[in-house]
């Protein structure tokens, strides 16, 4: 591609890194993954990113088919970022590598983003842990709503409020990952609010367990 560094390799992965390899692609990929978002809203979710690097990520992503622009009709008459019929097809590449980066340590002690959030409960929901259960669950962070629907052992997730809930939790990211990750139990979760089925959120909150570390699960190499 024009501009952007190239491995000059025919090979399909090279080609992929021609296209997404760039510091901050693939986040960018992950914050869009579940709808359109605004400048502004990108470079809430990528703190780290400069103004100028994420704009030049943005382009980049353009013209490569993986990211287009498009602005919002009145009365909102805003310009928002969304993925591609190509770029979508990048989620199960962003699920895998969250599903394998989440067993790599140190974890950095950064925030995670709202988005950032919601893709690690998709790469850590167990179907195991889900049997039996079917639950509409809404999540308010903030701003935004989220409509997750357990069944048949499978997480269903979309930006957006859910219709006839179960239960809705009103938290913050921050409570939210420690309910979730750290096992933070509901009863001493100061900054959350509950509407619905009490039990329905305990079991829900039970259903990410943190992954092993790639050390604790690795093997050595058997000796000859």
């Amino acid at each position: 591609m024009a501009g952007l560094r190239s491995y000059d390799d025919p090979c399909g992965v090279a080609r992929a890194l021609d296209r997404v390899g760039e510091r901050w692609a693939l986040l960018i990929v992950r914050e869009l993954l579940l709808g359109p978002k605004r400048f502004g809203d990108l470079r809430g979710g990528l703190v780290h990113a400069s103004p100028n690097v994420l704009s030049q990520r943005l382009d980049e992503l353009e013209r490569c088919g993986v990211v287009a622009r498009r602005q919002l009709p009145p009365p909102a008459n805003v310009t928002v970022y969304e993925l591609t019929g190509w770029g979508k097809e990048l989620e199960p590449v962003v699920l895998a590598l969250g599903r394998w980066g989440s067993r790599a340590t140190p974890v950095p002690r950064g925030a995670l983003s709202v988005d950032a959030l919601l893709i690690a409960l998709e790469t850590t929901f167990d179907p195991h842990a889900a049997k039996g259960l079917t639950a509409r669950v809404e999540l308010r962070l903030g701003l935004e709503r989220f409509a997750l629907i357990i069944s048949r052992g499978q997480l269903q997730l979309a930006r957006g409020p859910c219709p006839h809930f179960d239960v809705a939790l009103t938290t913050d990211p921050a409570t939210l990952r420690q309910l979730v990750f750290a096992k933070l139990p509901l009863a001493r979760a100061k900054e959350v609010q509950l509407e619905g089925d009490e039990a329905v959120a305990a079991r829900f909150l039970t259903l990410f367990p943190r992954p092993l570390t790639a050390a604790s699960s690795s093997h050595p190499r058997a000796t000859r």
